[in-house]
């Protein structure tokens, strides 16, 4: 994202220009067909172009290689882990796989809204077909820590530390019983 670049609202690929819808709820959409279990792989690439460029015929070679184009190129939320250094300066190997993720964008759901409005007074209701993903994803990013999506990311990702009393360990515990996400879909995730 830059921001002296317009929002994308149409892209070339292979010298043909395509309108694409990438208002933040017609996202979310595309990523509930994505985790759809009862849909085939090339069915949910069908969908998803359906929901982001309008209906159309494509052919089933090119349609894969533009659904992958968008997926990466519009879609895809990536997460920027943080580079860990020992005392020497090298640096550490990552922890992505053991940290798990930290919110899930349907679980979370009620969470970001409440979030949404605390922090920026926007309702993401009133902004449905209109805030495009980028503008989402940045806001998200950027929530304050007092907010209740960003305490719950603090809780997940809580680990006990020497000194910690019991009371406190067993309440974090507790809590991250209560706001645990299921590891088994990668779908919708943002690692904070």
């Amino acid at each position: 994202m830059r921001l002296n670049d317009a929002l994308i609202t149409s892209f070339i690929y292979e010298d043909k220009e395509y309108d694409i819808d990438l208002t933040f709820d017609n996202v979310l959409d595309v990523y509930d067909y994505l985790g759809d279990k009862t849909l085939r792989e090339y069915e949910k690439t069908l969908i998803c172009l359906d929901l982001l460029l309008g209906e159309g015929e494509y052919d089933e070679t090119k349609a894969v290689e533009l659904w992958n184009y968008i997926y990466e190129s519009f879609i895809h939320i990536e997460s920027h882990e943080p580079i860990e250094y020992d005392r020497k300066g090298n640096p550490m190997p990552s922890k992505k796989g053991k940290q798990g993720k930290h919110m899930d964008l349907e679980v979370d759901a009620k969470h970001i809204y409440a979030s949404f409005v605390q922090a920026y007074g926007i309702n993401l209701f009133h902004e449905q077909g209109k805030m495009h993903w980028l503008e989402f994803q940045s806001l998200l990013t950027g929530l304050p820590s007092n907010t209740i999506m960003q305490r719950i990311i603090e809780i997940r990702k809580w680990k006990p530390k020497k000194g910690d009393s019991k009371e406190h360990r067993k309440e974090m515990e507790e809590l991250q019983r209560i706001y645990a996400l299921d590891d088994e879909d990668e779908n919708g995730e943002v690692d904070e």
